[in-house]
C-alpha cells in the first residue's frame, strides 16, 4: 500500500473547516435544525434503552491510577509500623520512599500499558508486567534510599514485607477491577455507545470485525442511512436501521452515544461531507472508519476502536477529565460569586418585590446543553402581566414591558445573577455560549434558520457569561448578522477551550460588562 508521507493530516483539518465555515455563513441546506425531524416509535424506545450515560473509561482508569497510589502508599506506612526494620528509618523517610515508590508504580504500569480498558479485564494475562512494574519500582526505590545512606543496604530487609503486602494488593486489586468491568460491560454500566452511519456491506463488514475482537467495550446501538432498502437494509449483521441521518440528529438528543461512526470509503467524498454538514453539531466523536480502505495514511493519522483504525473527523469537546476540571472551576467560582454578590442580589430583590408586583424571579425555558430545555432562573425586569416566558418578542429599547428597576438591573446585567444557582445545579456553567430562549427570533427568523451551525454550540453546556459577550456581542439581536458573529465566537471559545482560557473570560467580563450600548 502506497502511504501519504505529506497532507494526510491537512486533509482532515481542511474538511473540518470547510464544513463549520460553511454552516456558519448560513448557506442554504435542505434540513432545517429548529425543526427537529421525529424519530419513529421503535427508534425512541431503543433510545430510551440508553438515556442514562455510562461510566466513562477515561475517569474510571483515572480513578484507579489514584486508588492505586494512595494504596501502595498506605502499605508502606503500615509495614513500617510492623516491620520498621533497625529503626533508623523514621516515618517520615518512608513516607517519602513510599510516595516515589507509589508514583513510579504507577509511572511503571501506565508504560507497561495496563491502563487500559482490554488490560484491567484481563485477570491473569498481564499479571507478570504489573509484577514486574512493582518490583522495579521498589527496587529502584530502595537503591534510591541507599544512595542517601551513603551506599549501606542495611535497611533494604525492611523493604521485603512492604515488597509482599504491595504485590498481594495488585493482584487482588486487578482481579477485582477485572470482575467489575466485565461485570460492568455485561449490565452495559461501562461501556462506548456507537451509532453506525451508513449500512449495506460496509456497515456489515463493520460490525463483524468490531464483534470478532475478544475484549470489545463497544455497544452497536443502531444504524441510520438515507438510502432506500434496496442499498440498504432494513437489518445488517442483526442491528436494525433506525431511520435517516435527520432522525440519527433527534435520536442523539434523547440518548447517550459516545461516538458515531461512518462506514463509507473515502472515495465517497462528496456523501461523507454531506454527512458531516448535519451532524456535526453532534456532541459525539464523529469517526470514519478505514478498516476497508485501500489507501492507508500514516499511522499516526489514526485512532483505532479494538483493531479497527478510524479516522477522527470530530472530537467531543470538553469530555472526561476536562469536563471533571470545569465543573470544579465552575463550583468554586460560584461559591465564592454567591458568597460576595448575596447583599447585592439581596437588595435587588427588594427593590424589584418593591416597585411591581409578582414575583421576585423569573424562569425562562432556553436551549442548553444538547439541545436539551432547560430553566434558567433571572431577577423579574418585566411586569408581570407583559412578560415572555418563550422569548419570541426579544426586549428593544425603551420597550415598555421593563419596569424601572428592570431597565438598570438589565443593563447592569444584575438580572442574571441568579443563574449562579444554575450553576450550582448543574444546567449551566460559568463560561460558555450563552443559551437562549426557545423561540428566540432575529427578524421573524428563528436562529437555527438564520446559521445552521447555529445548534453546534449546544455541543458544551452554556454559561452565563461567554467569549461573544466580552468581545460585544450581547444584547438585542436585531439582524442576522448579529446571530451569525456570536455563533462564530461561541464556536471559537468551543474549539480552543482550556481552563485559562475561562479564566481570562470570567475575569474580564466585569470590565467589558461597563459597555452598556446594547443592553436594553
Amino acid at each position: 500500500m502506497n502511504k501519504l508521507e505529506k497532507g494526510d493530516q491537512f486533509d482532515l483539518e481542511a474538511l473540518r473547516r470547510q464544513v463549520s465555515d460553511i454552516e456558519v455563513r448560513g448557506d442554504t441546506a435542505q434540513e432545517k435544525p429548529s425543526e427537529p425531524t421525529e424519530i419513529n416509535p421503535y427508534a425512541r424506545q431503543i433510545a430510551e434503552q440508553f438515556r442514562d450515560g455510562p461510566y466513562s473509561p477515561a475517569i474510571i482508569i483515572g480513578q484507579l491510577r489514584l486508588l492505586e497510589f494512595l494504596a501502595l502508599f498506605v502499605i508502606a506506612l503500615i509495614a513500617h509500623i510492623f516491620w520498621p526494620g533497625d529503626g533508623s528509618d523514621s516515618l517520615l523517610a518512608r513516607a517519602g520512599m513510599a510516595a516515589i515508590a507509589s508514583a513510579l508504580t504507577v509511572v511503571a504500569l501506565q508504560l507497561a500499558d495496563t491502563y487500559t480498558i482490554p488490560a484491567l479485564r484481563a485477570k491473569l494475562r498481564l499479571m507478570p508486567r504489573i509484577l514486574a512494574s512493582w518490583t522495579i519500582a521498589l527496587v529502584l526505590t530502595a537503591g534510591l534510599s541507599a544512595l542517601v545512606r551513603g551506599g549501606t543496604w542495611a535497611m533494604f530487609d525492611a523493604y521485603i514485607p512492604w515488597f509482599v503486602a504491595g504485590a498481594l494488593f495488585l493482584v487482588a486489586e486487578r482481579f477485582l477491577v477485572a470482575y467489575g468491568i466485565r461485570n460492568w460491560a455485561r449490565n452495559g454500566i461501562m461501556e462506548r455507545r456507537a451509532v453506525i452511519v451508513g449500512g449495506g456491506e460496509p456497515a456489515k463488514d463493520l460490525i463483524r470485525i468490531l464483534e470478532q475482537q475478544a475484549d470489545n467495550d463497544i455497544r452497536i446501538c443502531g444504524i441510520f442511512d438515507d438510502r432506500g432498502e434496496k442499498r440498504s437494509p432494513i437489518m445488517v449483521a442483526g442491528y436494525p436501521k433506525l431511520g435517516t441521518v435527520a432522525e440519527l440528529v433527534e435520536f442523539v438528543r434523547l440518548t447517550r452515544i459516545d461516538m458515531l461512526i461512518i462506514a463509507l470509503p473515502l472515495s465517497a467524498e462528496a456523501r461523507i461531507f454531506d454527512l458531516l454538514k448535519k451532524l456535526w453539531i453532534l456532541p459525539v466523536d464523529i469517526r470514519l472508519a478505514a478498516h476497508a480502505n485501500r489507501l492507508r495514511f500514516r499511522p499516526r493519522a489514526y485512532s483505532h476502536v479494538g483493531t479497527v483504525p478510524m479516522l477522527d473527523i470530530f472530537k467531543k469537546p470538553i469530555r472526561d477529565w476536562d469536563s471533571v476540571a470545569k465543573r470544579g472551576f465552575d463550583i468554586f467560582f460560584a461559591v465564592i460569586a454567591l458568597s460576595l454578590l448575596w447583599p447585592l442580589m439581596l437588595v435587588t430583590a427588594i427593590a424589584i418585590k418593591a416597585t411591581s408586583e409578582g414575583p421576585v424571579f423569573f424562569m425562562q425555558k432556553r436551549h442548553g446543553f444538547n439541545n436539551e430545555v432547560i430553566n434558567v432562573f433571572k431577577f423579574r425586569s418585566m411586569y408581570t402581566n407583559m412578560g415572555d416566558p418563550t422569548g419570541k418578542a426579544a426586549v428593544t429599547k425603551g420597550d415598555p414591558r421593563v419596569t424601572r428597576v428592570g431597565r438598570f438591573i438589565r443593563k447592569t446585567s444584575i438580572d442574571e445573577l441568579p443563574q449562579l444557582f444554575n450553576v450550582l445545579r448543574g444546567d449551566l456553567s460559568l463560561v460558555g455560549p450563552r443559551p437562549h430562549a426557545v423561540l428566540a427570533q432575529a427578524r421573524d427568523r428563528a436562529f437555527g434558520d438564520v446559521v445552521e451551525g447555529y445548534f453546534a454550540r449546544h455541543r458544551v453546556k452554556p454559561g452565563v457569561t461567554g467569549w461573544a459577550q466580552i468581545n460585544g456581542w450581547r444584547g438585542e439581536v436585531d439582524n442576522d448578522e448579529k446571530i451569525k458573529f456570536r455563533t462564530a465566537y461561541d464556536l471559537y471559545y468551543i474549539e480552543n477551550w482550556s481552563l485559562w482560557f475561562d479564566l481570562k473570560i470570567l475575569f474580564l467580563t466585569p470590565i467589558r460588562l461597563l459597555n452598556t450600548e446594547n443592553a436594553y
